[in-house]
Formats: structure tokens, C-alpha cells, sequence
């Protein structure tokens, strides 16, 4: 679906700002909201980081976009949303990669105890060194 058609679907008005976005998420990977900004300028010219985390918190509640926040680490972004898949981060640069469901369909996980939710998704974060981090640890 065309970008302009995928943000109407959802209500929102098609802005540059957003295309743009859209655009440096649609490219993969997990970014941070310094590089994000930094790509849609190289897009747009002009936009402010302020403008930027507008877009992406909207795209969050629209699901356009997903956050993550891997502990001691600032917020990232991805364009991968609605299949409950979980990260694998490494410990020593940071490099986050996906990984999907752990076990069975989502929430992928069991809770010992729901306490009266209606559990929908679970989080994961497996964490542990890249393989270019072995590398430089082997040396």
C-alpha cells in the first residue's frame, strides 16, 4: 500500500514530516530518534527533532510504528508492528536484531499468573554479545 494510502487508513493526515518517516522506517533496522531525524532531513531539508518524535509517537498509537526500549538504553524505533516478535540486543555496541515468537502464537509466552488480565502481547529482550563483538573479544 502507498504511503499516503497507508496514513489515510489510519486517519492521518499526510504530512512531508510523515512520508518521510515512513519512508527511513521502511528501510529496517531499529533507530534511534537522533538518526531517524537525521535521515528525514537528508530527505526534507528542514524538520526539527521535536516534529520528529511528534510523527513517530503518533505512528506508535497508530500502529505504523513500534517502540522499544532495551533497559539502560534510549527509545528505538521500527517499522515491524502487530506480530509480537521480540529483540535480541547486544551488550557491548547496542545492536538490537529481531526475533520472532518465542514459542507458539502470540503472546508467544505463558504467565505463571495473568492477576485478571487479558494478556495480549509479551515483551523479550534476550541479551548477550554480536557476533562482531566476539570477534573483538576473541582478538
Amino acid at each position: 500500500m502507498p504511503a499516503e494510502e497507508e496514513l489515510r487508513s489510519r486517519g492521518l493526515r499526510v504530512t512531508r514530516p510523515r512520508l518521510a518517516v515512513l519512508d527511513v522506517l521502511a528501510q529496517g533496522g531499529h533507530l534511534g530518534v537522533d538518526e531517524i531525524a537525521r535521515q528525514v532531513r537528508n530527505r526534507i531539508d528542514s524538520v526539527s527533532t521535536q516534529a520528529v518524535y511528534d510523527v513517530l509517537n503518533v505512528f506508535a498509537e497508530a500502529g505504523l510504528a513500534r517502540r522499544i526500549e532495551p533497559a539502560g538504553g534510549a527509545a528505538r524505533y521500527e517499522r515491524r508492528t502487530g506480530d509480537n516478535h521480540h529483540h535480541v540486543v547486544c551488550r557491548e555496541c547496542g545492536v538490537v536484531g529481531d526475533v520472532d515468537c518465542a514459542v507458539g502464537a502470540a503472546p508467544c509466552l505463558e504467565p505463571t499468573a495473568d492477576h485478571g488480565f487479558v494478556i495480549d502481547e509479551a515483551e523479550v529482550t534476550f541479551w548477550g554479545l554480536c557476533p562482531d563483538c566476539q570477534a573483538r573479544v576473541a582478538r
